[in-house]
């Protein structure tokens, strides 16, 4: 059994959840301080991913990536770089996809959080940066943390849209999702099923942590 699907499947997770952390994080800070009509526009704009097929998205992103588009053509021209159809191609696809994931449980934690605590530092002359990361931070890090990881397992199980930009190619741009796709296809059902099997075991531990992080949150609240 192979098992490069799930290596390359757990570092294009990795690798897309941790772009996703500090970018759901600063949009979810920054645009919940917008006026509320901007606010809800780009609230619904963010969010779009999250209820559009994921084969929608793959298609938007190769009117961009693609070799004759936009991005594609420029990385291309000046760096020789195919954005399509590599390994880390999948990253710029599911980076989008989970992207609302970490967005919308960083601002609903950060709207959970008390904001007299923020007063009460910035009276105490302490500057910004630190509430936000010695004081904000901590008290829904429970929260944030349990988004991260939900975004991490979507991330690992994402089929629709990295097929799109990444294709399938063995030993090369195979994930978890598209291998079970191409086996099930060729029929050999065996196979298919152990990597669904895989799959399922990793996503139960996942689950499994999110549970224990939001009883934390739920016994820790600051």
């Amino acid at each position: 059994m192979n098992w490069f699907p799930l290596l390359n499947s757990l570092r294009i997770a990795a690798i897309s959840s941790v772009i996703v952390f500090f970018a759901g994080i600063a949009a979810a800070y920054y645009i919940a301080k917008l006026p509320r009509a901007v606010k809800g526009a780009l609230d619904v704009l963010l969010t779009l991913p999250l209820v559009l097929p994921p084969t929608v998205v793959g298609y938007l992103l190769l009117r961009v990536l693609g070799p004759r588009r936009i991005l594609g053509a420029w990385a291309m021209a000046h760096f020789g770089a195919r954005l399509t159809m590599q390994w880390w191609s999948a990253i710029f696809a599911v980076s989008v996809i989970v992207f609302p994931l970490m967005y919308r449980t960083a601002r609903g934690a950060f709207e959970a959080f008390d904001e007299t605590l923020t007063l009460a530092g910035q009276t105490l002359g302490l500057s910004n940066t630190y509430i936000f990361w010695c004081i904000r931070m901590p008290c829904c890090r429970a929260g944030i943390l349990a988004g991260a990881v939900l975004a991490f397992a979507r991330a690992l199980g994402e089929y629709g849209a990295t097929s799109m930009i990444a294709g399938y190619s063995p030993g090369r741009t195979a994930t978890v999702a598209t291998e079970v796709y191409q086996l099930w296809s060729i029929g050999n059902d065996a196979l298919a099923l152990r990597w669904v099997l895989v799959n399922i075991a990793i996503s139960a531990v996942v689950l499994l942590a999110v549970n224990l992080l939001e009883r934390r949150e739920g016994v820790g609240k600051c």
